[in-house]
């Protein structure tokens, strides 16, 4: 069965002097046919280590080009890719390996004794003779990708070959990737935004990847321009670097085609900021379980409806479904549910999460968003962040968009406290770009013809900065802890 989904066997028939990945960090470049041998060679390390069909194959490690051999060997074999978020604690780590009981751990030099558990070296090329694979079905996993746990223990997505492949078609359908695009890949792969927003997609293709550890403005754009970097992918914090930095405005960003961003609503400053460049910064929306690309905003749209995630993209279904199972009106808020072949394929160990996520065929995502007329879709928030002020929702994610939307704002969050009147009320911590003045009545008075009164936040925190999870997310959870 060798050969089914695996574009890297293929790119390598046809293109095999084509190149492929790009390692920054450890200044190494592969052709697809050196990225194929080194992967046959870590087939027969896995091999070694006793690796088989289903089994966990955990790498704690920073981006590293082996990464990706190793993820093909693992398509090979059978097994299940398991990139280890290194900003955890010890102790995270230490549960994650114990739920997901991996065969073997990978870690590079950085990381090899963080944990006491043995482990391999993914630093060094294997000395084992190339071998192949009785491969893998669509069905099967092939990325083991906890969530962030944000309220709770996290879980652990199974990502499917079909999800991986057809999240692949998706995106370059809707972002026109082609063999010449390449993309820079500086989110850490241990997150679906950077193994399967553009760096799956890529390979699928037969384009390049430009791997880097971590962002850094000043390389990275510089990058841009040497590599010919045509596709980009990040959260706004990322983005707000790389405009914030002084070699932005005479950098050379004429390759970029596209610029794809989630995981938080992009500021109208940071939008305009780009599009000045000539680059067409666009919000997206996706989440681990599903795709990861999920919506997109056709380019003609960006400043009209900005605060919107677009349209729904190929091979998935949408609906928008109340409380009672009934679908929404146009403009009604209501919860997203999601099917089709990019949907995982369960939590690992965990059939009753499973089961409460997923209904005749749906995904239900948990997120809360509104269709307007023209079928641009438009995130509210998640259902449980949803908190009541006299008797009316409000949705923290769509005041959040509103307050982008202001002059001067460079990130915002706001969450719902307890109020003696109404019962509960919002309170928005914001922080301004350098230079910008604005009081927390200015900002209320501002948002007046934006928003209904009841969801205009009663309380305003001006931060020099706000604190960010791992992934570059503001964390809501620390403004949290000092509100009580």
């Amino acid at each position: 069965m060798e050969g089914v989904n695996d574009h890297l066997l293929a790119h390598a028939r046809f293109q095999p002097d084509a190149e492929v990945l790009v390692d920054v960090d450890a200044d190494r470049r592969f052709t697809w046919a050196e990225l194929l041998e080194l992967s046959r060679r870590w087939v027969g390390r896995l091999r070694r280590a006793g690796v088989g069909a289903g089994d966990r194959v955990a790498v704690l490690a920073h981006n590293h080009g082996a990464s990706f051999a190793v993820l093909y060997a693992c398509r090979a074999v059978g097994a299940i890719f398991f990139p280890m978020n290194w900003r955890l604690s010890e102790a995270e780590l230490s549960w994650q390996l114990e739920h997901a009981a991996p065969k073997v751990l990978l870690t590079d030099t950085e990381h090899i004794d963080r944990l006491d558990r043995p482990s391999l070296p993914l630093d060094v090329d294997p000395d084992d003779p190339p071998e192949g694979g009785q491969g893998s079905a669509l069905s099967d996993p092939w990325m083991l990708l906890y969530t962030s746990g944000t309220s709770g223990r996290p879980k652990g997505a199974l990502i499917t070959h079909r999800q991986v492949h057809f999240n692949a078609v998706n995106t370059v359908l809707a972002c026109g990737l082609t063999a010449d695009s390449a993309t820079l890949t500086f989110t850490p792969l241990f997150h679906t935004g950077g193994l399967n927003c553009l760096s799956t997609p890529m390979l699928h293709i037969g384009g390049r990847v430009v791997l880097c550890q971590r962002a850094r403005p000043e390389r990275d754009l510089r990058l841009v321009a040497q590599e010919r970097i045509t596709h980009l992918i990040g959260v706004p914090t990322i983005y707000q670097l790389l405009a914030d930095h002084p070699d932005f405005e005479q950098a050379d960003l004429s390759s970029v085609v596209d610029a794809l961003c989630g995981g938080a609503p992009l500021s109208v400053d940071l939008l305009r900021r780009w599009l000045d460049r000539g680059v067409p910064l666009r919000q997206g929306f996706g989440m681990t379980e599903v795709g990861p690309n999920c919506f997109s905003m056709p380019h003609a749209a960006q400043a009209d409806k900005l605060g919107s995630v677009g349209k729904p993209i190929h091979h998935i279904g949408v609906r928008l479904v109340r409380e009672d199972g009934t679908d929404c009106d146009v403009g009604e808020a209501g919860e997203l549910w999601m099917s089709g072949p990019v949907v995982f394929g369960g939590y690992l160990d965990d059939p009753e999460a499973t089961a409460q996520a997923q209904v005749d065929g749906w995904f239900r995502s948990g997120d809360v968003l509104e269709r307007d007329a023209e079928g641009f879709y438009r995130v509210c928030g998640r259902r449980k962040e949803m908190f009541i002020s006299g008797g009316e929702n409000v949705y923290p994610a769509e005041v959040e968009t509103a307050i982008y939307t202001l002059v001067g704002v460079a990130a915002v969050v706001v969450l719902g406290v307890a109020d003696e009147r109404w019962g509960e009320v919002g309170h928005a911590f914001v922080q301004l770009r350098p230079g910008t003045q604005m009081t927390a009545e200015g900002l209320r008075t501002a948002l007046q013809d934006r928003l209904a009164r009841f969801k205009i936040p009663r309380h305003v925190t001006f931060l020099d900065a706000l604190p960010q999870t791992g992934s570059g997310k503001i964390d809501k959870v620390a403004l949290g802890r000092t509100l009580t």
